[in-house]
């Protein structure tokens, strides 16, 4: 039996639902991080790739937002459950993405899994914890309600390839928000996998769009994007960050800046579901009940 050639994969982006390459043609090699070998060539994104990307999360966020938190829970539980079922190749990319043995790359893997579980059972529970009836000094109902904030731009750590983006974007889209993420630029191959874990699950297309490529280049036309509502620093070195911050400043989006030392594997709180919310306050008069004047 004759050698048969390799067949190696064609890494994509993910925007809308659908898997374009840059369209500007352009793509940059991916090597290993412990052996430098070629892994891949990935798609590297131009501006207008990042402002197809925006156009994508907006049109979705509509839907998504509007959706049930109950049924949120439900898409993201489908994401972890087909998370699992491509385990093996996920512990093969991040092995290769990250330098580690098999073993330790499984268990990256594997906390990822736990990731999605984690957030989507915190979908239908954050307004519990972020909301509430608020006492005043008058006959008035006075609630608390968390929204999302709207169209988020991620730029999803630069060493953790797979763990740490999901640990960033999946709080993000939990609490009804949609994503452009920009992947690990020396490690962007599980992130452009989960796009296609994305796509095959039921998260509607747009809610997470996924680019690759120079985080410098396409990171500041999202942070002075108009319709791009707040942005994640996280992959961001810190004079980049810098100048992100003051780029997002024109239309005052929200920014949360990178954390020194981050531990992706420990137990995350409540911080990130609720760094993308916003608060809508509703006063709402009480009637009176009967003649006894007792009120609701």
């Amino acid at each position: 039996m004759s050698e048969r050639l390799s067949v190696f994969k064609t890494y994509k982006l993910y925007v809308g639902g659908k898997f374009p390459r840059s369209e500007s043609g352009r793509v940059y090699e991916v090597t290993g991080s412990k052996d430098e070998n070629w892994l891949a060539n990935a798609p590297l994104s131009s501006r207008k790739d990042a402002r197809d990307a925006v156009v994508a999360a907006r049109k979705a966020f509509g839907g998504w937002s509007g959706a049930t938190a109950y049924n949120r829970g439900q898409v993201l539980y489908r994401v972890a459950e087909m998370l699992e079922g491509r385990r093996s190749q996920f512990t093969r990319e991040v092995a290769d993405a990250e330098g580690l043995s098999k073993a330790k790359a499984a268990a990256l893997v594997d906390l990822t899994v736990d990731r999605w579980v984690w957030y989507a059972g915190w979908t239908d529970k954050i307004a519990q914890i972020a909301g509430g009836a608020n006492p005043v000094a008058g006959p008035f109902f006075n609630l608390s309600t968390p929204e999302p904030t709207g169209v988020v731009a991620v730029l999803a750590p630069q060493e953790s390839s797979l763990l740490g983006l999901v640990s960033v974007l999946a709080p993000v889209i939990a609490t009804g928000n949609t994503a452009v993420v920009v992947a690990s630029e020396r490690s962007p191959l599980p992130a452009l996998s989960l796009g296609e874990v994305l796509a095959t699950s039921d998260v509607p297309g747009g809610v997470v769009n996924v680019l690759s490529g120079r985080t410098a280049e396409i990171a500041p036309t999202l942070a002075s994007h108009m319709d791009v509502n707040a942005v994640d620093l996280t992959g961001a070195d810190p004079a980049l960050a810098t100048e992100l911050e003051i780029a997002a400043a024109d239309n005052l989006k929200r920014v949360l800046r990178p954390r020194v030392g981050e531990d992706f594997a420990a137990t995350p709180g409540t911080e990130r579901l609720t760094a993308f919310l916003e608060t809508k306050t509703v006063w709402h008069t009480t009637g009176s009940l009967g003649a006894s004047g007792s009120s609701y």
